[in-house]
């Protein structure tokens, strides 16, 4: 691989998650084009501690400090410089670095990838909730500091390569393409005893638990949507939705003349990744190549939001506007968490959502304290809820 920014500096925030993974797999393949400042893990120490000593950061972080312990004597000797905590994980994202890759899952991952913002490095973001939970805000720092930012989701990776910044107003709508998930046929009945290793199987992408479990919700594809408003300033009627189980079509955008631009690839998260790696050039990347003939045929469906009420529950709060984002993503968060620990059913996702929604009152959100203290407070909600509505009620 021949990169046109041979001494790239690269900081990974998530680097042991799947992200994080794929990112360093593009740099393993490519080592003297890349130079890793820093690295950072929520609580794998063991895993972070052995990315450490193959790409020799100057900085790893964990952001648990009960493993700072482990990674301390793992990488004993190696000169690395090592911090443990959410201070930490931010120090990580403050470090010198040209690219950033803002892979760490949840609101945890609000003020590293701002601090690297507020660099005005190139941010590569994986994490949702920068835009979900506090997307005017977030794109204020972005636009305040001129820093670049690049979609990583594989469908707002889509849109941008093929979205005319130039002559915006010539969009009409984009279209965001959804596998449909592990559930994409099955019945209310039969979702009601879907287990989470059944939830985790998704038929195309290998993701992590949590984005996993979005999927076979659908709550993934409204969290995209509501990044998509503030990604490319669209209203929330400019923003469709397509299930396409084959995901080769990973986003669409229509022209007011009728043309429709797609981008097309194999289902790999190292082509969205590549992309913002190399940017504003293109690297190679290993994903199978896309073989149409072999195909054979691309299908399309509208989504169903009376069995995958996440997706409207998400629509629904970026017409609110204000706090509902932020509330619907910390409910939905605490809400995958517990399915996954087996204390709730896996239609009740989208009815701990919905119950969060509807009790808490919205209010203005205009500063990154004020969204943390409502997320903070959803959450709560969302853990403390005993009884839940089942599917037949």
């Amino acid at each position: 691989m021949v990169s046109p920014n041979p001494t790239r500096s690269v900081t990974i925030l998530g680097s042991t998650g799947s992200v994080g993974e794929s990112t360093i797999d593009l740099i393993q393949r490519a080592p003297d084009n890349y130079r890793v400042v820093a690295l950072t893990a929520q609580t794998n120490a063991k895993k972070l501690a052995a990315q450490a000593l193959r790409l020799k950061p100057k900085f790893v972080a964990v952001a648990d400090v009960a493993a700072y312990g482990e990674l301390k004597l793992l990488l004993s000797g190696s000169g690395i410089e090592i911090g443990a905590g959410p201070e930490a994980i931010c120090a990580a994202g403050e470090h010198e670095a040209d690219w950033v890759m803002a892979a760490i899952v949840g609101a945890a991952g609000l003020k590293p990838t701002l601090a690297a913002v507020r660099r005005g490095a190139i941010v590569a973001l994986a994490n949702k909730e920068c835009l979900v939970s506090a997307g005017a805000i977030f794109m204020a720092e972005v636009a305040a500091h001129k820093a670049t930012l690049l979609p990583v989701d594989s469908e707002h990776n889509a849109v941008f390569q093929v979205f005319d910044f130039q002559q915006r107003e010539q969009v009409r709508r984009i279209v965001l393409t959804a596998s449909g998930g592990p559930f994409r046929t099955w019945s209310d009945e039969q979702m009601v005893r879907a287990t989470p290793a059944q939830a985790l199987a998704h038929p195309n992408w290998s993701m992590g638990k949590k984005i996993s479990i979005d999927s076979a919700t659908m709550m993934n594809k409204g969290l995209e949507v509501i990044e998509a408003h503030h990604l490319f300033r669209l209203s929330a009627d400019q923003i469709d939705v397509l299930v396409h189980p084959q995901s080769v079509v990973h986003s669409m955008v229509e022209y007011k003349d009728g043309s429709v631009l797609a981008q097309m690839g194999s289902p790999d998260m190292r082509t969205p990744i590549a992309y913002t790696l190399g940017w504003p050039h293109r690297i190679d990347a290993p994903a199978e190549r896309l073989d149409l003939a072999r195909l054979g045929s691309l299908t399309f469906e509208q989504p169903d939001t009376a069995r995958f009420p996440c997706l409207r529950l998400a629509r629904e709060a970026l017409r609110a506007g204000a706090s509902a984002p932020t509330i619907m993503n910390a409910a939905n968060e605490v809400a995958v968490g517990r399915f996954l620990a087996g204390e709730i059913g896996f239609l009740d996702i989208a009815a701990v959502v919905d119950q969060t929604l509807t009790t808490m009152s919205g209010r203005d959100v205009k500063s990154l304290d004020a969204v943390l203290e409502i997320d903070t407070e959803a959450r709560a909600m969302a853990a403390s809820m005993r009884r839940l509505p089942s599917a037949a009620e």
